[in-house]
């Protein structure tokens, strides 16, 4: 008879006399799912917020003047760990985080925006190491991400790529955001649910990414509460903010209006007046002074002249608005908890990739990609890095600015140096963490720790608080021994030591290895002219702010740390060192794929930015398109790029115009068109001096010409090709402010994109991998 009982299209079956019964099976399969389900019982919400590029100084707990309340109310309910590291640099940290392992063993010697072959620089987390979201969901945890990922090789991040190394396949439930490593906050370029591009052909006049993030997180918690209410849930929210482009909201810009006239010394002076008193750190204690380093050099606030500091001011008001308008929302979110009655025992970290960048230059850019260009060597004289814009465009949509680096001076108070720096301007960033019902504080606890932590020790710390058991394999393959120390310890015991005493540090060839309270840094690229007593050395207990080079003294100490450094690097597969950019030319052959001719076609989602860049980038290139025009009929044919540098193609009013949007200049050519069928080819030469001549065609005639433009290189075009509108960010402003997205309205049969010649100094070297390995052997 239970043979005929169905559930669905699938039989019942007894399973008597094969291995036990049905109940017998049903007890053992609730054995092996009770350690989750135990795990569940009163266990910790957690909550990782990330930052990114924000400095040790740039929130009130860290002596801020920027309005963070929220901030400061979980500092008042947990901790603030003055002696917080990183690496110095984005995606590094990120892998870092979340696998407990050291960035170059995590595959990730720099930024996902190369692929140079070797295994400190695969540009994908290993296969047989768990992520934090891994190990928390194996517990029994909901897992939630929002925001920047940043840790997929860009080669794999269109739509047709294998996706292992997407968030949902590394041990995320829910993903909602951008993958690349940032974005417009008015206009993403690109975000994605879960392993889907979010296809969105206008942004609300009023959105605003960090509030957009904030209402997903919100949308991925109730709807688990309305399903279950007692799973916990772990949530990393990675911040997009604030990473260049720098934006913010009007209203939130204006509470900042005139704020920083008093620039860079007053307000890093008073940044750490704040600090000392907050007890960071001790009474004598030297802020250092304004960087030297030719390239890194800031120049006195005093000597700028008026309309400089009236302009230089405004990005960092920006840069404040930003920051303020992540902590609007962090109220938001702990509001909600406290409205589930779930606030107390959620764990919440608060913390930066790494220090604020100095990527803006001496004067700041309100033309981000022209600024933030590659290659950034043989640019031509009339380059423009800051492409001359109204200052009451920064910070808005029309702009993509970045703060000059007087600022990060200012955000890395009272710290030396930049992000990308071994430095502890680039390495030591604020953290909060904050469990009231879990790591209450007594009354005589200021809740300020001094001893050092890592990045790679935020997992299994958390792990540990919320009485996770690491995952011993994954997919099949023994995981990978972490680096990360528990701190939990030290929180709950202010007098105890850290057990993490060593970390090495290694960027661009860039050298620091920490021991106790000693460090060593090797502030030149390991490349032509180093030398082996290039280590400079400190003592952090005297000198926390690295001031005083004391290597002449020490010179035993020196060796040891620098021997040190070495066998840390063996360990973790730092060699080979990309000390001389060349892991950022070395492209396997396996993107030639990325070059062929596309046919795209009108309605397909926005193709994806490094799948575009590979039909343009430094090269000559083609665009076709066939439309069937009737009179009246109108639109954008093709659009590439956004208000940071792009083109746009439409018919408007009778005429074909080419739009041409060089880092915030607009070009325009056209000619007329008449209805019927038409043939219309853009064709863009190279020219020498990174420069592009366009001329427009229509049915073989050529009938317009730009005969001189610089080419978008480096990261512009941002945003993806899109077809039949203009997706997204507008590249030609005015033209959106009257049409919007301007959906042709006739029939546009296709576009095709034919890559013609790389230019003489397109630097990518197509490497065959295999090729190479086997010659290597032979």
């Amino acid at each position: 008879m239970n043979d005929q009982l169905h559930n669905g299209p699938h039989p019942v079956r007894d399973y008597t006399g094969f291995e036990g019964t049905v109940a017998e099976k049903a007890s053992e399969s609730i054995a092996a799912w009770k350690p989750a389900a135990r795990a569940r019982e009163g266990a910790p919400n957690v909550v990782v917020m990330l930052m990114d590029d924000m400095g040790y100084s740039d929130i009130a707990p860290f002596g801020s003047e920027i309005d963070t309340p929220a901030l400061a109310d979980i500092a008042a309910d947990g901790y603030r760990l003055g002696n917080y590291q990183t690496p110095p640099m984005c995606a590094p940290a990120r892998a870092a985080l979340l696998t407990g392992m050291n960035p170059h063993r995590a595959g990730f010697a720099y930024v996902p925006h190369m692929d140079p072959g070797f295994p400190n620089s695969a540009m994908e987390l290993p296969a047989d190491a768990p992520t934090l979201a891994e190990n928390f969901r194996a517990a029994g945890y909901a897992t939630f991400m929002v925001g920047k990922w940043h840790l997929t090789v860009e080669s794999k991040m269109h739509d047709a790529a294998e996706k292992s190394s997407w968030p949902v396949q590394r041990g995320f439930d829910r993903y909602y955001g951008c993958m690349d490593g940032f974005t417009s906050l008015f206009h993403p370029h690109r975000l994605v649910r879960d392993n889907s591009q979010v296809v969105v052909d206008e942004y609300p006049e009023d959105y605003y990414l960090t509030d957009d993030l904030t209402d997903q997180a919100l949308g991925m918690i109730s709807e688990l509460r309305s399903s279950d209410a007692g799973k916990p849930f772990f949530l990393y929210f990675a911040h997009t903010a604030v990473h260049g482009p720098v934006q913010a909201k009007a209203a939130d810009m204006e509470k900042y209006r005139g704020r920083y006239e008093s620039g860079w010394d007053h307000i890093r002076s008073e940044r750490f007046a704040r600090q000392v008193e907050l007890g960071l750190f001790p009474e004598g204690t030297a802020c250092a002074p304004r960087n030297s380093e030719p390239g890194s050099d800031v120049v006195p606030w005093d000597s700028l002249s008026v309309e400089q500091q009236a302009l230089f001011a405004r990005y960092m008001e920006a840069y404040a608005a930003a920051v303020d308008n992540v902590d609007q929302n962090l109220r938001r979110l702990t509001d909600h908890l406290k409205a589930l009655g779930e606030y107390e025992n959620t764990i919440i970290v608060f913390t930066s990739d790494n220090g604020g960048t100095s990527e803006g230059g001496d004067t700041g850019t309100r033309s981000y990609f022209s600024r933030f260009s590659a290659p950034r060597s043989g640019l031509p004289m009339d380059w423009q890095p800051d492409v001359p814009r109204d200052p009451e465009l920064i910070g808005g949509p029309r702009t993509y600015v970045h703060y000059p680096r007087g600022w990060a001076y200012a955000s890395n108070t009272p710290f030396r140096m930049y992000k990308t720096f071994p430095h502890a301007g680039g390495v030591r960033v604020p953290m909060l963490l904050s469990w009231p019902a879990g790591l209450p504080r007594t009354a005589d606890d200021d809740g300020v720790r001094h001893q050092f932590a890592h990045a790679v020790d935020i997992g299994p710390t958390l792990m540990q608080l919320a009485g996770v058991q690491p995952l011993a394999e994954r997919h099949g393959l023994p995981a990978r021994e972490t680096d990360g120390v528990p701190f939990g310890n030290w929180l709950r015991n202010a007098a105890a030591t850290s057990e993490h005493t060593t970390q090495y540090t290694e960027l661009n060839g860039r050298r620091g290895y920490i021991a106790g309270t000693w460090k060593a840094i090797a502030p030149e690229p390991n490349g032509p002219g180093w030398k082996h007593d290039g280590w400079e050395l400190y003592d952090l207990a005297a000198d926390p702010t690295e001031l005083v080079n004391v290597a002449a003294e020490h010179p035993e100490k020196v060796r040891e740390l620098a021997a040190k450094w070495q066998a840390d690097a063996w360990w973790n597969q730092v060699y080979p060192l990309n000390d001389d950019g060349s892991f950022n030319r070395n492209r396997p052959a396996s993107e030639l794929l990325l070059e062929q001719p596309v046919t795209l076609y009108p309605g397909a989602p926005t193709l994806e930015r490094y799948r575009s860049a590979k039909l343009v980038r430094l090269r000559s290139f083609t665009i076709d398109a066939q439309v069937e025009l009737a009179a009246g009929d109108g639109g954008v044919l093709v659009a590439h790029g956004d208000q940071g540098g792009g083109y746009v193609l439409f018919i408007e009013h009778g005429k074909l115009v080419l739009a041409y949007n060089e880092y915030g200049e607009v070009k325009r050519i056209g000619a007329p068109i008449e209805p019927g069928l038409r043939d219309i080819r853009v064709e863009f030469a190279a020219l020498p001096d990174f420069k592009w001549a366009i001329s427009l065609h229509i049915d073989g005639r050529q009938l317009a010409v730009l005969p001189d433009v610089f080419q978008l290189t480096g990261m512009a075009p941002f945003a993806g090709i899109s077809v039949g509108l203009d997706r997204g960010g507008p590249v030609d402003w005015e033209l959106s402010r009257r049409h919007g997205c301007y959906r042709y309205t006739g029939r546009l049969r296709h576009v095709r994109y034919t890559p013609g010649d790389k230019a003489d100094y397109n630097p990518e070297q197509i490497v065959e991998l295999d090729r190479a390995m086997a010659a290597a052997f032979e």
